[in-house]
């Protein structure tokens, strides 16, 4: 496949971009208040809450809470502990003389895509927290302000990564840009901030949000042609680096996946070339099985004692990989495979017994994710809308929120219905979270506070 082509169409990567007997790592960290990274405190966009409202409108204020301003550009999804919210943004300021992002070799020549922007100005990483409850900011902190090592897309934001948090401490990355991963207590005090290294995603920035598994938190650094491409385990309390392992894949975007296994916890990582598990505490890699050559962003999912990996863009397919192997298990670990129904950028959602494949038209796929079997396909929305933010879901209903910033909920189950259309009246590119009956929503502007709670 010509690199060249597929990166021609491979648009941005945003603040987007997951885990069952196998569960995820943090199913004993949090309580269920609490949203506590990308995807959710178990990285699954999916909340056990059931009093949740699915109707809301922003121009009529029904179940707005309350909507918060926020300073510069960000598509990181709010991550939520006790009563604070957490996000990042970032200020674009004036053009830099002769700042310029790094030179990209493809294939042997100079390679500029040509939507990628935003490398000759000056930024301002900032990291905010939000009163949960009242929506009043009640601290930002300067991460950095300075010039930036590559461009982003134009529709991408440097602040797109997901922060993480235990509930002592929140970790903040941009993607290798500033002065790498950043550690603060919950009252805004930096504790750490380390250097990890300068990431060329062939212009069009940052996506990969880190994940803590086993009180490391892991960064997923596959760069341009994947000759400098690694992951790296970081101690959550120092921030010494404990480990960086190469990995044989070019540029991606996708968020890793932590899972714990009867062996113990696994981080999968999923690339171009390879999907590959790897032990959080050494780096040391467990198993690989051969990807799509084909750009998967989306975050794996797990269940069953599989895992789910998936691209969407140009081969769109989705891959059921056995858990428990070692070594390369491409011949030995695939339980199942599926052709069609993927996106580029958003991940698809595994919620009770399906699997919910996702398109970036919004277009649902059904499948019974023990053998794959498809049960619908086709599921539309009513009105042709483009997609960022990944699903969530909650009470049976599967929330699909548009570039629009239309929210669409769906019926979970074997018919697809959609159940309500809500907007929030701007457009919204980062992934809901859920907490303590209230759904936020990150829109280009605002942060939306969505209860039925007075």
């Amino acid at each position: 496949m010509n690199r060249k082509f597929t990166l021609l169409f491979s648009a941005f990567v945003l603040g987007l971009i997951a885990f069952v007997a196998f569960r995820p790592v943090g199913s004993n960290a949090a309580p269920n208040s609490n949203w506590t990274a990308w995807r959710g405190s178990e990285g699954t966009g999916v909340s056990t809450e059931t009093n949740l409202p699915f109707e809301w409108n922003a121009e009529t204020n029904q179940n707005i809470k309350w909507k918060s301003a926020l300073p510069g550009r960000g598509h990181s999804s709010p991550i939520v502990w006790g009563n604070k919210i957490f996000l990042t943004a970032d200020i674009e300021g004036e053009v830099v003389p002769g700042a310029k992002a790094v030179t990209h070799i493809i294939e042997g020549q100079e390679y500029v895509h040509p939507d990628s922007i935003a490398a000759d100005r000056k930024h301002t990483f900032k990291v905010l927290c939000v009163d949960r409850n009242a929506g009043k900011i009640l601290w930002e902190q300067l991460a950095y302000s300075g010039t930036v090592y590559d461009g982003r897309h134009r529709k991408g934001s440097y602040a797109a990564p997901t922060m993480v948090t235990d509930g002592a401490h929140v970790y903040a990355w941009f993607g290798g840009e500033g002065d790498g991963l950043y550690c603060y207590d919950l009252n805004g005090k930096l504790i750490w901030k380390t250097p990890i290294a300068k990431i060329a995603s062939v212009g069009m920035g940052p996506s990969t949000s880190p994940v803590m598994a086993d009180d490391v938190i892991v960064l997923q650094c596959d760069e341009d042609e994947g000759k400098k491409s690694f992951i790296a385990g970081v101690d959550k309390k120092t921030g010494k680096e404990l480990w960086r392992t190469p990995r044989p894949v070019q540029a991606g975007w996708s968020t890793p996946l932590a899972i714990k296994t009867a062996k113990g916890t696994e981080v999968v990582a999923s690339g171009f070339e390879w999907i590959i598990s790897y032990e959080p505490k050494t780096g040391k890699e467990l198993w690989r099985v051969k990807s799509f050559q084909s750009n998967a962003l989306p975050t794996p999912l797990a269940g069953f004692g599989m895992v789910y990996a998936y691209s969407g863009f140009p081969t769109k397919k989705t891959l059921a990989i056995k858990l428990g192997g070692s070594g390369d298990v491409t011949e030995t670990h695939l339980a199942w495979s599926y052709d069609k129904g993927t996106a580029y950028i958003p991940s698809s959602i595994l919620y009770g017994d399906n699997l919910y494949l996702m398109t970036d038209r919004g277009i649902l796929t059904c499948l019974d994710a023990k053998t794959g079997k498809m049960i619908y396909e086709g599921g539309r929305i009513p009105v042709p809308a483009t997609f960022t933010a990944s699903p969530v879901a909650f009470d049976g209903k599967i929330l699909l929120t548009s570039e629009d910033g239309d929210t669409y909920v769906v019926k979970a189950g074997p018919k697809h219905e959609i159940l309500a259309t809500n907007s929030v009246g701007e457009p919204v590119y980062a992934s809901p979270a859920i907490s303590d009956g209230m759904i936020f929503i990150r829109g280009e502007k605002n942060l939306f506070c969505i209860s039925n709670k007075k």
